[in-house]
């Protein structure tokens, strides 16, 4: 039996400091739980931080990043956790 799933998770990478620290406040702005983390080598090359929010968010993540001219994104990716493994897809 496959372990039960919390919450999915996404993180959105940049490789700029100042565009994912910007993007965490326009989100927390919005009255939304995210979380600084460090970047999984799997989304390639990025500054080091990303944020992370529950996949529910998603829609909310697209419309910030619709609405400014982030240079420096990279991608959204879900997280997606089997025991002590974890991997990255890249929705965006």
């Amino acid at each position: 039996m496959l372990p039960k799933k919390e919450k999915e998770m996404i993180i959105v990478v940049f490789s700029s400091r100042n565009e994912t620290l910007y993007f965490a406040q326009a989100i927390r702005s919005r009255g939304i739980f995210c979380q600084i983390v460090n970047t999984p080598r799997e989304a390639g090359q990025a500054c080091g931080i990303s944020v992370k929010l529950s996949q529910t968010f998603l829609q909310s993540a697209k419309e910030i990043l619709a609405s400014k001219p982030f240079r420096a994104f990279v991608g959204v990716f879900r997280i997606n956790s089997v025991g002590q493994r974890t991997s990255l897809e890249k929705l965006i």
